[in-house]
């Protein structure tokens, strides 16, 4: 440490040395161009909106806005566990969704909108009926989005990675159905997510389907894998209180193996699709999407 020290207290005593440090940091006038204003950006903002299998840690979002959209567009993940389209707003989540979407300086603005895993539930906070107020629901989403001047995409919910007898069992099936009716009667692009994710996890197969999972699965889960039928989802792992030092980040995702919610993989294949699907839906939006 003391030898570096005398060299650099060395190189400082040659005369010279801050002049040459100086030239080279920047070149001189007479070698850089007429200095003139930069354009106008043509700038873009996608807001996405949804439950467990769109946030961060669990979902699709964050590779999605990481990797799949160029610097022009800014990307927000709002993706939240545990929500319906119901809980979504009553907790007032929505609003704050609303109030981004409304935000100015952009050349266009849109909001994906992806649920049915929790309206699908039985607590009593997030559920509701398939055929009156999810689809009621989403309508009048697709309808606040217009109003604070974005454009509003459907997104057909994440399929479940669950077999029966070696077939997919797609429980979202009759979801995806009610966001397709939605989009048709409201003229509003749809993310086909549901079929192609189902696709894609069919072409895997039981076992390798695992592999999308946030944790590995267990001995018994593999066997009944290669079997053909998936086992139940067993309960996430109790979270225990964070120990180590109290500075820097706290806060932790609980991983967990299920057959729905998306590790590194899983986030990865499936943002990968909705890149292809999304460019597809909204054709003026493709040349901001990376693939």
């Amino acid at each position: 440490m003391l030898k570096l020290a005398i060299t650099l207290a060395a190189l400082a005593a040659l005369p010279g040395a801050a002049f040459a440090q100086t030239s080279e940091a920047q070149p001189s006038l007479d070698k850089r161009e007429k200095r003139v204003d930069a354009p106008p950006i043509s700038a873009y903002k996608i807001i996405l909106v949804g439950d467990s299998t769109m946030a961060p840690g669990s979902g699709w979002a964050s590779v999605f806005c990481a990797y799949h959209v160029k610097s022009s567009v800014a990307c927000l993940n709002l993706g939240r566990g545990g929500r319906s389209t119901r809980s979504y707003q009553a907790e007032g989540s929505w609003k704050i969704a609303l109030s981004e979407a409304s935000a100015q300086g952009y050349a266009k603005k849109y909001v994906l909108i992806q649920f049915g895993h929790n309206d699908q539930s039985t607590k009593a906070e997030r559920w509701t009926d398939l055929n009156t107020d999810f689809q009621s629901n989403l309508k009048q989403m697709v309808l606040d989005v217009r109003a604070a001047g974005a454009v509003p995409v459907l997104v057909t919910p994440l399929s479940r990675r669950e077999f029966r007898g070696g077939k997919l069992n797609n429980t979202l099936a009759a979801w995806a159905d009610a966001v397709r009716k939605i989009a048709l009667e409201t003229r509003t692009p749809v993310v086909e997510l549901n079929r192609d994710s189902a696709k894609a996890v069919e072409q895997l197969g039981p076992v390798e389907a695992m592999k999308l999972a946030m944790a590995e699965p267990l001995p018994e889960e593999v066997a009944a894998a290669k079997a053909g039928t998936t086992l139940r989802p067993r309960p996430a792992p109790e979270s225990t209180p964070a120990t180590g030092p109290k500075i820097g980040p706290r806060g932790r995702t609980i991983e967990k193996f299920d057959y729905t919610h998306l590790g590194e993989v899983g986030a990865k294949a499936m943002a990968k699709i909705v890149a292809y699907d999304l460019a597809v839906a909204v054709p003026e939006l493709s040349s901001q999407l990376l693939p």
